[in-house]
Formats: C-alpha cells, sequence, structure tokens
C-alpha cells in the first residue's frame, strides 16, 4: 500500500491513508487521491499512523493539497501521528494551519 483513499458513503469526508514514507515518491499517488472527490467533501484527513518517515515535500504536498481544495473543504486534519512526524509538523508549525491528532 503507498496511499490509500477511503470516502465517505455521504461523500463528505476523505480520509487519505499514507504508509511508511511520506515524501517525494508519494507525490503522484497523493494528488490523485484527492482530485476527483466531488463538490460534496467537507473534510479532509490524513492518516498517518503507519508513517515513520515524512520529508519537506511532504509538507509541501499537504500545503498544496490545502490551497487546492480550501474553496471547498472546510477542515483539513492530520491524524495519528507519531512522536517523530508531530516533531516535524511542529516545528514546520503546521498545527496553525491543520487540526493535528
Amino acid at each position: 500500500m503507498s496511499v490509500e483513499k477511503l470516502l465517505s458513503d455521504d461523500g463528505n469526508a476523505l480520509t487519505i491513508v499514507m504508509d511508511q514514507k511520506f515524501d517525494f515518491s508519494k507525490v503522484q499517488d497523493f494528488r490523485m487521491a484527492y482530485s476527483d472527490v466531488g463538490d460534496g467533501l467537507k473534510e479532509v484527513t490524513v492518516d498517518l499512523k503507519d508513517t515513520d518517515y515524512m520529508d519537506s515535500s511532504a509538507l509541501g504536498m499537504l500545503l498544496n493539497m490545502q490551497k487546492t481544495l480550501s474553496d471547498r473543504v472546510s477542515t483539513f486534519k492530520i491524524a495519528h501521528c507519531k512522536p517523530q512526524v508531530m516533531k516535524i509538523l511542529k516545528i514546520s508549525r503546521f498545527d496553525k494551519k491543520f487540526d493535528i491528532s
């Protein structure tokens, strides 16, 4: 599994589940996960429960997703962060742009 896309039955919520490495090699898969989700989307969650490594390109991908969907989506979340990933997100001040848990 590289990137898994889970859309709620009502089309309001999208969850993107990442694997162990969230880096430049995931650019296309990550973009495809949110590119064709429809107009009813209100919430996007990026689930990092399996992610041990994240680099600066992953941060860019998250910002690009937010920019692309911001006219339709009101809530962006990053969930299930391991401590080393949470540290990167907090140092980069992503806790100001995303709901992080």
